[in-house]
């Protein structure tokens, strides 16, 4: 182990190290399927929706949940106007 691990803490330092792509990639996820559920609820005029999507932050879940159960789209309307 390295003088900069050992003077960080040693293995919290490498657990940030491991985990800080995960953390990327969880980010990245739930921001990509909370601006898809933002959009479709702006523009089907739904504003409690808009807010509750807006405030809870679920990883993604609720809003998959929203849109493929409330909205009842199919993969391939996700991305259309």
């Amino acid at each position: 182990m390295n003088k900069f691990a050992e003077f960080r803490g040693g293995e919290a330092f490498e657990f940030f190290y491991v985990f800080f792509p995960v953390l990327i990639l969880l980010i990245l996820w739930s921001v990509f399927w909370k601006g898809l559920a933002l959009w479709h609820a702006g523009r089907k005029g739904q504003p409690w929706w808009f807010v509750i999507l807006l405030v809870l932050n679920t990883l993604g879940i609720l809003e998959i949940i929203y849109l493929f159960a409330v909205l009842k789209l199919k993969s391939s309307q996700l991305f259309k106007k």
